[in-house]
């Protein structure tokens, strides 16, 4: 078979070149790159707002067989900067298919590379860290190769970035849909019995849909919201959403609302992901860059005041310092994979948060009672004040 040019570069800030095939969108764009170790959902994925100023290398070949639909975005639109891929994506051959993937990024404006030696570029992601690096699509597979390096040497990183703000809700708006269930699909929360302020640092539509479903009127809230507008919703619980970027930097306005929550109100608070490493900000203790993160469905994770061990997903690039924490805060949940901290609790309070995503979109479902947790909490509160 005659070979033919490559119409899509991935480039390294090292200098380290990936030629293969695009498709979606094309263009250039800058960004640091992860790997996911997910078998299903590559469209949630490209969803999660989480994946701000990241370009995406799944280490599972079959990408795109099963098409893309409205049903499984996490937001209204891809977040991730692109995608990087073993095998190019097929037709799709799946029911509830209404897109091929590549026609859904390029509509979207979103870079794909498929026939890249995955597995090799994964394991230099985890031996040298997560690098920076610029993706180009060019139909002509015409690539300036010292401009592609350059830029991507020239990319920021994540560290001090804010991108909380640039996900985030401008207004605040309500929120009834619940999780999908066959044969109807989408539900809707008619009689709901607390109210929940949730503050969008890049919420997924399934982490609302999950608290929607334990009998929550979801009030979604800007990423900017200060304790005064949380509180004056009247609120049974505020929950912290998942997110993107460096949490010290989103914590600079974080911090403080939640600082103000807790200092004045007994109201039961939970965290996730980002929310969960504001949370330990504002509890005094740090975060820190990781190597390469964690991104994947299938990440260990042990509940050391249980013993039970749930497998999660995860999506994260920094992490909480355990050896930070304060007096009267507990570490509850370890990774098993690095030891690293993935949960903690106040210890008088019903304010815990967890560095996972419960909801499983994609990924196990084994965390799901977290949500039944946050309920119980805001139901015990409304028992306690005679509600």
């Amino acid at each position: 078979m005659p070979q033919t040019r490559p119409t899509a570069c991935l480039a390294l800030a090292d200098g380290t070149l990936f030629y293969g095939r695009g498709f979606g969108a094309t263009g250039q764009v800058t960004a640091e790159l992860v790997f996911n170790t997910a078998m299903t959902g590559y469209q949630e994925i490209m969803t999660d707002p989480s994946y701000a100023g990241q370009v995406v290398t799944f280490t599972f070949p079959h990408i795109g067989n099963t098409g893309t639909n409205p049903e499984d975005d996490e937001a209204a639109q891809p977040v991730a900067a692109g995608m990087v891929v073993k095998w190019d994506p097929t037709a799709p051959s799946n029911w509830r298919a209404a897109e091929g993937l590549s026609d859904w990024l390029a509509r979207r404006g979103r870079i794909g590379i498929g026939g890249v030696d995955t597995r090799r570029l994964t394991r230099a992601i985890r031996q040298q860290g997560a690098p920076h690096v610029a993706l180009a699509h060019d139909p002509e597979g015409r690539f300036d190769i010292e401009r592609l390096v350059s830029e991507a040497r020239a990319f920021r990183g994540l560290v001090g970035l804010d991108l909380a703000r640039e996900v985030s809700c401008t207004q605040s708006y309500r929120w009834d849909e619940t999780k999908w269930a066959w044969p109807g699909g989408f539900g809707r929360q008619q009689a709901p019995r607390f109210r929940v302020v949730a503050l969008d640092y890049g919420a997924k539509r399934n982490i609302l849909r999950s608290l929607a479903a334990v009998g929550a009127e979801v009030v979604v809230m800007p990423a900017t919201s200060t304790a005064a507008d949380v509180l004056a919703q009247n609120p049974d619980g505020v929950f912290l959403s998942n997110g993107p970027g460096d949490p010290a930097a989103t914590g600079a306005y974080a911090v403080p609302m939640i600082r103000e929550v807790l200092d004045r109100t007994d109201l039961p608070l939970f965290g996730i992901c980002l929310g969960h490493q504001m949370l330990a900000l504002a509890l005094g203790g740090r975060t820190v860059k990781m190597n390469h993160g964690h991104h994947g469905a299938n990440h260990p994770v042990k509940d050391l005041e249980t013993g039970k061990v749930e497998i999660t997903s995860m999506n994260h690039g920094f992490t909480v310092d355990a050896q930070t924490l304060p007096e009267g805060v507990i570490e509850t949940h370890v990774s098993l994979f690095d030891g690293s901290n993935c949960g903690l609790r106040m210890k008088d309070r019903p304010v815990f948060s967890v560095q996972y995503h419960p909801e499983a979109s994609p990924g196990p479902q084994d965390s799901a009672y977290l949500f039944d947790r946050f309920a119980a909490a805001m139901a015990a509160r409304q028992a306690a004040r005679g509600a």
